[in-house]
């Protein structure tokens, strides 16, 4: 018999977190970053720390850790989420290129379509842009369905640039 879990929402260090430092990039970019494979909250920090060490990537702000359920696949652990406000020169196809060795680098394996993963990071907006090509999409499909963005994103505060698009 399935039991609804409930969402929770966690704070770790760096989940929430709003910068104080001065961007460098041109362009205002929301990530959506996910897991459900080993120690995800550690993972976070870890994916937290390596970021603000980037040269093409400025963190400016983070929500808290959302906790909820599996969805497509549902035989598999709860899921991790949050949102990232960055900023950042690189073009959508490149940063889509550099996230996704990010993923491999923190041992995101591609088995199954909503497959468990150690991580995930989507691109939900790139500035006001929209794109649909066979690699990217953006807005990111759906992203106004699921939990996974709206609970994280109703608890930032600087995402003023993104108010005007929603």
């Amino acid at each position: 018999m399935y039991i609804k879990r409930l969402r929770s929402l966690k704070k770790r260090k760096y989940y929430p977190h709003l910068s104080t430092n001065s961007s460098v990039g041109r362009h205002n970019v929301l990530l959506g970053i996910g897991g459900n494979m080993g120690d995800v909250s550690r993972r976070f920090g870890h994916l937290y720390h390596f970021l603000v060490q980037s040269p093409f990537i400025t963190i400016i702000e983070t929500s808290p850790i959302l906790r909820n359920p599996p969805f497509g696949y549902l035989e598999q652990d709860d899921f991790y989420n949050a949102v990232m406000h960055i900023q950042t020169d690189l073009m959508p196809r490149v940063l889509l290129d550099y996230m996704l060795r990010v993923e491999k680098r923190f041992g995101r394996r591609r088995s199954f379509e909503n497959a468990p993963r150690t991580l995930d990071i989507d691109m939900i907006f790139y500035d006001d842009r929209k794109i649909d090509t066979d690699r990217l999409t953006i807005p990111h499909p759906f992203w106004q369905e699921r939990d996974s963005v709206l609970i994280p994103l109703s608890h930032m505060k600087g995402v003023t640039w993104l108010k005007r698009l929603l």
